[in-house]
């Protein structure tokens, strides 16, 4: 059939359903490329939860269509969230845009595809919920140590600034049996470390007559022989069990490090959110889970500048951060989206943007100083790392990440890749640590 080119932006979502269209479109013949100059079909998996990756998805959309005016056989596709928000615009402004389809096309890819040899094809119909035909084929995996593996498709959330729950539509749960067989083939394929992806992990099964739970789920992937580390993203704190807090305490592989998205430190900003929980709710979830692993690291995602964001509500997200300490934040700028309820909220309340722009570096820079001192904190102690590959940087190092999620770079040779290295932390920076190995 040809050569056919997936160009990712976004979340870790894109990713996995961009390695989904690629193995499924195998099935039909297409050999996948890392060049799209050599492509037949290029796709273009978009992401729709920032204005700027709706940008970079127009800008990346015209290298692709300059180079098919060159290449009359060639085809473009926009795949993904914007495609699913804004189809019909995009195949009336793009003439010479070959198919377009949101993110439940994936299951049926190979026969749009197919389609799109004869005409020109928009589709952007969410699949019944009832029997959703989660893909089961994946990519090759890219480093053959990490891998991710969807539990569930969409989101129930109404949070006021977020657009997925129409992109992505409601939320379903994948059969754990299917789970539990995907694991065993990626570990089988040489993964050393799981991670278990979703909108919102925590409700896994809730929704779903028979289905186990997610803290279930978590023991029943442990128990797969040769799984060693499991991590999973992303949560919600209103959904976080004390089954789950449990499952930290005692599931050996379950990584001592959570990506536990927070959004605003102010009640006010979180009720405006529709996030249904509380300043105090998240510190008691964040307690609870030093409890059950003392030494678990947390990471965040934070939006300022959202509608009505008062100083003194910015004031308490800033203690928060020092509050809980933050290994790491994903941090931004609120960025109106298009049918979400904030749009309201932004005209009776909105943030000079000069005043978001300064709160955001404010954020950021103290953010910066807690992950420089977390990382230096590591210096002189022994980790273990689960090595991925060869420095990018340097020659005759390799790099790998702790059970805690530091990326540590040591002398190595690549046929270190795939084993877990004890190393002695000799230096720590902002985002990554030096080491030499343990002897």
């Amino acid at each position: 059939m040809g050569k056919v080119f997936v160009h990712s932006l976004g979340c870790q979502m894109n990713e996995v359903d961009s390695g989904k269209i690629r193995a499924q479109l195998a099935l039909d013949g297409w050999t996948a490329t890392d060049d799209p100059e050599q492509a037949d079909l290029v796709l273009v998996n978009t992401c729709s939860v920032r204005e700027k990756a709706v940008d970079k998805m127009h800008s990346t959309l015209g290298e692709y269509r300059r180079m098919k005016r060159s290449r009359p056989g060639m085809r473009v596709g926009i795949v993904g969230c914007v495609a699913q928000e804004r189809g019909a615009e995009l195949i009336k402004k793009y003439r010479d845009v070959d198919l377009v389809f949101g993110p439940d096309g994936v299951p049926k890819v190979r026969e749009l595809v197919r389609a799109s040899e004869q005409q020109r094809v928009l589709d952007t119909e969410f699949l019944d919920l009832e029997a959703y035909p989660f893909v089961q084929e994946n990519d090759p995996l890219p480093s053959g140590i990490g891998a991710f593996v969807t539990i569930q498709k969409g989101c129930d959330n109404k949070c006021t600034f977020c657009i997925v729950p129409s992109t992505r539509g409601a939320e379903a749960s994948r059969p754990h049996a299917q789970i539990v067989d995907e694991v065993r083939a990626m570990v089988d394929a040489g993964a050393r470390e799981i991670t278990l992806i979703g909108q919102n992990v925590n409700s896994y099964g809730l929704k779903t007559p028979g289905e186990i739970t997610f803290a279930e789920l978590l023991y029943r992937v442990a128990a797969v022989p040769g799984v060693q580390r499991i991590r999973y993203t992303t949560s919600h704190p209103r959904d976080m069990g004390p089954d789950v807090l449990r499952a930290h305490a005692e599931i050996e592989a379950l990584c001592p490090q959570l990506h536990l998205p927070v959004q605003s430190g102010s009640n006010a900003v979180l009720r405006r959110m529709k996030r249904y929980y509380t300043r105090e709710h998240y510190l008691k979830v964040v307690d609870e889970l030093r409890r059950a692993r003392p030494d678990i690291v947390l990471t965040t995602d934070v939006i300022v500048g959202f509608p009505g964001e008062t100083d003194e509500d910015f004031e308490h997200t800033m203690s928060l951060l020092d509050e809980v300490g933050f290994v790491g934040s994903f941090s931004f700028k609120y960025s109106p989206r298009p049918g979400t309820p904030a749009l309201k909220l932004q005209e009776r309340g909105e943030v000079a943007p000069e005043v978001a722009s300064a709160r955001l570096l404010r954020y950021q820079d103290r953010q910066r100083e807690l992950s420089t001192e977390w990382h230096r904190s590591l210096e002189g102690t022994e980790v273990d790392v689960l090595v991925e590959g060869p420095s990018r940087h340097d020659e005759g190092v390799v790099c790998g990440r702790t059970p805690g999620f530091a990326m540590v770079n040591f002398p190595g040779d690549v046929s270190l890749v795939g084993s877990t290295v004890r190393v002695r932390v000799t230096r720590g920076f902002t985002h990554s640590c030096r080491a030499e190995p343990v002897a």
